[in-house]
């Protein structure tokens, strides 16, 4: 799905006209300021951006700058001049080719941002920055980036799966389907990164931006968050929120950020559960070509769920997410249960029935907290990673299921002790 503003306007609609050194914002030309080239990198992202990681970093955390620096020609050079046959996909804010570069013996990914684009030199030296000293297993490896006159490009680590979008959403002809355990593996992965963004970075980073097509594979479908170039430094002290432009893409916007543009870590957690309900189900977060009252799919989910809570996800709820100061009643509540004969239909058919029962409720549960309509009302990351990192753990047997199917399971698992590793 293509980037577009939350409001439902597409980017083709509002690129600019006018040259790369303005650009549209609230409807009014803004001149970008040039990056200052006499100061380093890192001196202007420490100027401009009070920011580091809480108890440090294991490579680069102090607050320097460790990625490389590299000229155009290099990346010219490395992409074949950017020819077509090295496209590996187009986002929001530019392409991104595959790239060999040979001083280093390694294969990479480029990404060349638009120079018309909505992404200006601060949202640039804001992902160098976020990248350079956010390391964690489950968020993409920044190598280095170009800032040679009007050209942008970051360099990451290349993911060879490519995309969740890839492997769920667009199954090219051939291209084996996620069984059940790998998918519970990545949404427990994708959720570690977006802890790591709100409990370890000072100020908190609001992703803003998660969707499929942003979390990338490596070998053994190891998930990585990618693409910050929509994140955005969270509230601190007694703010609850930041107010900013309302962005990101049509359906995974939480409705009270594209009502009012208050941004908090509450509007990751729901984008996060509309992709856990992809994860599950095998649809987009929009599909018009769906008919009407299944084109959304929070929405559509919600007609198989209600407010009402079975004794599966109390026990679930209770035992495994923390309480946060509200009732399971209250954090369970819409959507939920309504029709346990309906959850089988919300599975991904091309999951052919394979998956664990109980595995399917406590999943739903888990997204139907995160897409809340009210936002005190949603789970923090934390807790969501507790959840999956449990769900990831007990891995489906087919056999094990045998005539099981039709049992709703009564029992609950174990409760989890927090304060564990979740890496």
């Amino acid at each position: 799905m293509e980037w577009i503003p939350c409001s439902g306007r597409s980017r083709r609609d509002t690129k600019n006209k006018k040259n790369s050194s303005s650009r549209k914002k609230n409807g009014v030309i803004v001149n970008q300021k040039p990056l200052d080239q006499t100061k380093p990198t890192s001196e202007r992202l420490r100027d401009d951006y009070p920011f580091h990681v809480r108890g440090g970093s294991k490579n680069g955390g102090s607050g320097s700058i460790t990625a490389q620096t590299f000229t155009f020609r290099e990346l010219a050079t490395a992409t074949k001049h950017f020819r077509s046959e090295c496209l590996l996909g187009e986002g929001g804010f530019g392409r991104v080719y595959k790239g060999y570069m040979e001083s280093t013996n390694q294969v990479v990914a480029i990404k060349q941002l638009n120079r018309n684009g909505l992404q200006g030199n601060r949202e640039f030296l804001v992902e160098v920055l976020m990248l350079s000293l956010l390391h964690h297993p489950n968020l993409v490896n920044l190598i280095g980036y170009c800032a040679d006159g009007d050209q942008r490009l970051l360099v990451y680590e290349y993911m060879p799966l490519g995309s969740l979008e890839d492997h769920l959403l667009e199954i090219s002809p051939g291209k084996k389907r996620l069984d059940w355990n790998t998918r519970m593996k990545i949404a427990a992965g994708a959720a570690k990164g977006l802890e790591h963004l709100h409990d370890k970075a000072s100020p908190p980073v609001i992703y803003r931006d998660l969707k499929c097509s942003n979390i990338l594979l490596g070998e053994g479908y190891h998930p990585k968050l990618s693409d910050f170039g929509l994140a955005k430094l969270g509230p601190v002290g007694d703010n609850t929120h930041v107010s900013t432009r309302v962005m990101g893409t049509y359906g995974y916007c939480a409705p009270e950020y594209a009502m009012t543009g208050q941004l908090t870590l509450k509007s990751d957690v729901y984008s996060f559960g509309v992709v856990l309900l992809e994860i599950i189900t095998g649809r987009k977060a929009i599909d018009n070509s769906k008919a009407t009252a299944e084109q959304n799919l929070v929405a559509w989910s919600a007609q198989s769920v209600t407010a009402q809570s079975g004794r599966l996800i109390r026990g679930f709820i209770d035992n495994v997410i923390p309480s946060r100061g509200c009732s399971v009643t209250d954090c369970a509540a819409r959507p939920l249960f309504k029709d346990r004969n309906k959850f089988s239909d919300m599975a991904d058919p091309m999951l052919q029935g394979q998956y664990p029962s109980r595995g399917l409720y406590q999943a739903l549960a888990v997204a139907a907290m995160c897409v809340h309509e009210q936002p005190n009302m949603r789970p923090v990351i934390a807790d969501v990673v507790t959840a999956l990192t449990y769900l990831a753990s007990q891995k489906y047997d087919p056999n094990a299921e045998t005539g099981q199917r039709s049992r709703y399971p009564s029992a609950s698992p174990p409760r989890t002790r927090r304060g564990g590793k979740n890496q």
